[in-house]
């Protein structure tokens, strides 16, 4: 685990131990990709990421120091009780950080507890769904093969379809497939993903729905 710049409030061990968390912003909406796509969820983005992803929308995530080093115990009592009893961990790469409190304080208020990773660092956490989104810059472990329920792998030109095969030949038996097109190639990438999805059934195309939607 990393360390952040924190206030005399809070110590490294705090951070190291999962107590606190670098929280860029909380939000509830509707989820916009991959195998939940519709369903009303209360997302939780953590700071902090190293993968370095060129296409990310999000970059202002990247460094931990620039969010409030935030108790888990804020994030529950704001989520919990208010909102879905769907909540979605994202980033950032939230799992740079222990993440094992946060999901258990989650779940003990009866929450299913999502996360939205790259899979570049070891899996804390137990989680209800795992989305792996690998990513070239950082390779997955392992771990994250058999854990997965969900693939989901950005379409940005034609090399990536190879790419994206490489990782379900590792996936287990169960795990849902899907391509999803970087937001700025979508009008090229995507007749090449529907050509590609109808001669391989296997995977299915995800959106970024919530664009389309005008929303979070």
């Amino acid at each position: 685990m990393k360390d952040i710049q924190t206030s005399n409030s809070y110590k490294q061990s705090d951070i190291r131990d999962g107590r606190v968390v670098p929280l860029m912003e909380e939000f509830y909406t509707i989820q916009g990709e991959g195998f939940h796509t519709g369903k009303a969820a209360y997302f939780v983005r953590i700071g902090g990421c190293d993968v370095g992803c060129h296409w990310c929308d999000v970059k202002e995530s990247w460094n931990p120091d620039s969010h409030p080093p935030t108790p888990i115990d804020a994030i529950v009592v704001t989520n919990a009780v208010k909102y879905s009893k769907t909540i979605v961990v994202t980033g950032g790469e939230p799992l740079t950080w222990n993440m094992h409190p946060l999901v258990s304080a989650l779940k003990a208020k009866g929450m299913q507890v999502y996360v939205e990773t790259s899979g570049a660092y070891k899996l804390t956490g137990d989680w209800d769904w795992i989305c792996l989104s690998p990513k070239k810059t950082a390779k997955p472990l392992e771990a994250y093969y058999n854990a997965a329920h969900e693939l989901k792998v950005i379409i940005y030109n034609q090399n990536d379809f190879k790419w994206a095969e490489e990782h379900a030949a590792k996936m287990h038996e169960g795990c849902q497939l899907f391509l999803q097109p970087e937001w700025s190639k979508r009008e090229e990438m995507m007749p090449h993903i529907v050509d590609y999805v109808m001669m391989h059934p296997k995977w299915k195309v995800s959106l970024q729905t919530h664009k389309y939607m005008h929303i979070p």
